[in-house]
């Protein structure tokens, strides 16, 4: 046997990742505000592409072009599909394949909800994720929820909402009796003095927290403004108490926290843009009920190759290179408007399936939900889980029930009593937000009794699911439940106040 370098021949088949494959890829994964960045840097860049109106309507799905052969870009995204799994195992593992684990919580949260990550011990928590996910345990109702959502977009990063009352009736198409009623409700989120119309309304809620709230400090209230003068003397005379009383006043008013939400990171809360519609519609034929679904169009930019600039580009251009210019720049403006119209298309055909998997969900609310992996998706649409976890990714329908993110529909599963039978995690959840919403004070449920409820309603689910299912909700246990209806606060709510230094430090500053 000899040893020694040698020369072999061998053939083997790569994919080469060319820089339009990777664009679509990225544009697929893409929300319709990176999308709408992107598009406005091609129109700078390209001078064959012109931005075209949107007056032919939204793309709806009987529009929409069929995809069952693959165009050249669905072939390359199959093709790359393999070179981009790995890529995607991590998120897969998070989320596609959790059917099987019983503990597992689920994917996406209601309408404009951060996911899970967002509670990871460590994480900066921000306002905004607070607030969202308290409004999404006080409200069950769609007009309350349009309503709250409405005013939690006016919070500033001191926990304040000034917004017009008249303002938000009108953008919520409620009326001012209704937008008073979500926001008293409002109010009664911890840390007290949340969503507070003034410094001195903030101050009030804290001080009734703690039975306070008596009409000298009414009244103190009502003159902040000689509070910051130091006319003392006024103010024992409109408070009608002696030196030493003012004096405990004061030092009590200095104990409250001018601004409760800068116990929080702050992030604005920013208005969900729907990227599809779903609204009823029959049958034309057959009359049966069924679901439209659409592109929103004003959150996806028309773009359009300008060929007869493109043709007298060519006829003016003498030089080689010059030719070469516009001929790749054409080429490229193409590419371009092939993708987007294959990227609409592919959102349309996953959502359109999504649709048809959920419809329960869609007639009859999150109680049937059903259980839906990623691999449940690509099967039926013909696509790699990785597409599918791309196209889903930061893209919202707007439904009869709201606003959802297309991740929300992915639920684990939960095995019932019935052989074969499965329940989502996410009904569950919301069957744990309602029991608990319906106990008695006096007797808040244990997570052992909720077990045995769901067990009696054939749902098979252990007690440290049901520990971690609240917890992800922000639900306290029953031991501080019992304790906070002793005190007459929220059950649902964690009574977690920021600290005595802190409230007396923010005092101290300007804080209207």
């Amino acid at each position: 046997m000899r040893i020694g370098p040698s020369l072999l021949l061998a053939s083997r088949q790569t994919l080469a990742m060319t820089p339009q494959l990777q664009q679509a890829i990225k544009l697929l994964q893409f929300s319709h505000l990176e999308l709408a960045a992107f598009i406005q840097q091609e129109l700078e860049k390209n001078p064959l592409l012109s931005e075209g109106s949107s007056d032919e309507g939204p793309i709806a799905e009987p529009d929409a072009p069929v995809i069952d052969a693959p165009t050249d870009t669905a072939e390359a995204l199959a093709a790359a599909a393999p070179a981009l799994a790995e890529a995607d195992d991590r998120w897969t593992r998070e989320h596609a394949d959790r059917g099987g684990d019983a503990t597992a919580s689920t994917v996406g949260q209601r309408e404009g909800l951060p996911d899970a990550l967002d509670f990871v011990a460590g994480r900066p928590r921000s306002l905004a994720v607070y607030v969202l996910e308290q409004i999404d345990l006080l409200f069950t109702g769609v007009d309350d929820r349009r309503i709250a959502l409405k005013l939690a977009e006016g919070l500033d990063e001191a926990g304040y909402c000034r917004l017009d009352v008249a303002g938000v009736a009108e953008a919520a198409g409620a009326s001012t009796e209704a937008v008073e009623a979500v926001w008293a409700r409002l109010r009664q989120i911890e840390p007290a003095g949340l969503f507070a119309r003034s410094l001195a309304e903030c101050l009030a809620a804290q001080l009734a927290e703690r039975d306070r709230l008596d009409p000298a400090m009414k009244a103190l209230l009502a003159n902040l403004d000689l509070v910051a003068a130091g006319e003392l003397g006024q103010l024992r005379r409109r408070c009608g108490v002696d030196d030493e009383d003012l004096r405990d006043m004061l030092a009590e008013l200095r104990t409250l926290d001018p601004r409760p939400g800068q116990a929080f990171d702050f992030e604005p809360i920013q208005p969900v843009a729907p990227d599809l519609y779903l609204r009823p519609a029959k049958d034309p034929d057959t009359g049966e009920d069924g679901w439209f679904i659409e592109l929103n169009t004003d959150a996806l930019p028309k773009v359009l190759v300008d060929r007869n600039y493109h043709a007298t580009l060519m006829k003016g251009a003498r030089a080689k290179n010059d030719r070469a210019f516009v001929a790749e720049r054409f080429q490229s403006a193409n590419w371009l408007v092939k993708t987007l119209e294959q990227r609409a298309t592919t959102i349309l055909k996953v959502a359109r399936e999504i649709v048809r998997q959920q419809d329960g969900f869609f007639r009859h609310g999150v109680s049937a939900l059903k259980p839906l992996v990623l691999r449940d998706i690509a099967i039926a649409t013909e696509l790699h889980e990785s597409t599918v976890s791309r196209v889903t990714s930061n893209k919202y329908i707007a439904t009869p029930r709201g606003i959802f993110e297309l991740k929300y529909f992915f639920t684990s599963s939960l095995p019932a009593r019935t052989p074969g039978v499965v329940v989502s995690s996410e009904s569950v959840r919301s069957r744990i937000k309602l029991l608990v919403g319906g106990e008695s004070s006096h007797q808040p449920l244990s997570d052992d009794r909720i077990v045995d409820l769901l067990k009696g309603e054939g749902v098979e689910i252990a007690r440290r699911t049901v520990a971690k299912y609240r917890e992800a909700m922000r639900i306290p246990s029953s031991a501080e439940r019992r304790r906070l209806g002793r005190l007459g606060m929220s059950r649902s709510l964690p009574a977690s106040m920021p600290s005595a230094a802190l409230a007396s430090q923010a005092l101290t500053g300007p804080a209207d």
